[in-house]
């Protein structure tokens, strides 16, 4: 080879890695300098004490802010970065089945590694909507309430709006062992540490048959749980893109958008209501729209929990904004509870946006007539109660009342209990 050949060859490849350095450290972020970066890029961060990974968040002239995955410990002025050539992926494949990872989709069952098959990117454009099938096949759940009352289609986003402690992780557990998905991707974000081999233990009785967990508990820093939930839908949309009809289940998102109100606030956006900023608004739709049924593809149908102040979705703006977006809502009730109905489905305060369209016109018919009477129930309940009401007053009233106890058991369901969607119709049909 001459030495004309050498230098070409020399030039088309530099010999040394670029890299920038770091120039300044606050408490949640760090500006370097050095780069030429994008908006997004993923960067590594050489500290002494430990390699880290971090996102480009801002660019300014000349200079950037990095905001890492892990925290600032350890790091110092004059750490190189450099920017990762594999970007925003993560490895996905069919070995994931059966384990419990990170927002990395690294193991953190103790199960040892995982055999990956490709990589998908973590931040991608939500199905183009001429491209979105329609959603004309029920999605059986198992749940008789949300059977019956609220069905579920094939590609549909709903939303388990509830306050702390009223059995979301029940619900979302039922749902799980109940649902005929092929793929099960749960997406664990900002719970505490024991929630999560409860969550697994209890609610899923160990099976982890077909089911992918992915875990950002409340100890990881707020890019952590953002991309988290990023992170779970990739891995939805491997298996969509593969045929398979996927459940997706997160929970919850009012903590995905609170990891973003830290980012947000730290980048010193403006804060709006209950000092979320406007990127944690925008944010939702990002996510949410991933989920759905592609032609030619499978489907994702979501379950999106929200954890709502105070029991109020009105005065929420994660809890409005949610269900502008979703295609559904189930309400839990915490004055359910009080009277022994688990699970405390509100279905009067609840809706499905695609029922009418995937249930024949004899089970529509019944589910409108059971809220109908379930509805009279409670706003002469306290009338039956006193004894004011008389027996022949109003016909419909009387039905009510004679069927309050066949309908409060179609409400009640132990998470042992799991029915088939024929079984739920023809029980709804004996009771009205």
């Amino acid at each position: 080879m001459s030495l004309k050949d050498i230098k070409n060859r020399l030039k088309q490849k530099p010999l040394s890695k670029p890299y920038g350095f770091v120039k300044k450290i606050n408490p949640t972020n760090l500006i370097a300098t050095g780069l030429n970066p994008s908006v997004g890029d993923i960067v590594k961060i050489e500290s002494s004490s430990q390699d880290s990974l971090g996102m480009v968040t801002s660019v300014m002239e000349n200079e950037f802010i990095v905001t890492p995955f892990s925290f600032l410990e350890g790091m110092k002025i004059g750490d190189r970065v450099y920017i990762d050539e594999e970007g925003m992926k993560v490895p996905v494949g069919k070995a994931l089945l059966g384990r419990v990872v990170d927002p990395f989709l690294r193991p953190i069952d103790g199960k040892g590694p995982i055999q990956y098959e490709t990589k998908y990117p973590i931040m991608r454009k939500p199905i183009s909507p001429l491209e979105r099938g329609v959603i004309n096949e029920v999605f059986p759940t198992g749940v008789k309430a949300i059977d019956g009352l609220l069905t579920c289609g094939k590609g549909q986003k709903l939303g388990i709006f509830a306050g702390s402690g009223v059995g979301k992780s029940t619900l979302m557990g039922m749902i799980v062992k109940g649902s005929e998905a092929d793929i099960k991707v749960i997406a664990l974000i900002g719970e505490r540490g024991r929630e999560i081999p409860e969550f697994i233990e209890h609610n899923l009785k160990g099976d982890l048959t077909n089911t992918v967990i992915i875990v950002a508990t409340s100890d990881d820093s707020a890019l952590m749980r953002k991309y988290g939930a990023f992170s779970a839908m990739a891995v939805a949309e491997y298996f969509k893109d593969q045929k398979k009809d996927v459940l997706f289940l997160m929970d919850s998102v009012t903590r995905f958008a609170m990891a973003q109100r830290e980012i947000g606030l730290a980048m010193g956006e403006p804060p709006t209501s209950k000092g979320y900023p406007p990127s944690s608004i925008m944010l939702l739709p990002q996510l949410m729209e991933r989920a759905g049924k592609e032609k030619g593809k499978g489907a994702i149908t979501a379950f999106f929990t929200v954890l709502v102040e105070g029991d109020d979705t009105s005065a929420d703006p994660i809890a409005d904004q949610a269900r502008s977006i979703l295609d559904g809502h189930i309400l839990l009730d915490r004055e359910l509870t009080d009277y022994g109905i688990y699970p405390p489905i509100n279905i009067l305060k609840s809706a499905s946006r695609v029922m009418n369209n995937i249930v024949d016109k004899e089970h529509l018919q019944k589910a409108q007539k059971f809220k109908r009477l379930y509805a009279l129930l409670k706003e002469n309940e306290v009338l039956i109660r006193i004894g004011a009401y008389q027996k022949g007053s109003d016909p419909e009233l009387d039905e009510a009342i004679a069927k309050k106890p066949a309908m409060e058991n179609f409400l009640k369901q132990s998470p042992q209990e799991l029915f088939k969607f024929f079984e739920t119709v023809a029980l709804l049909k004996s009771i009205v």
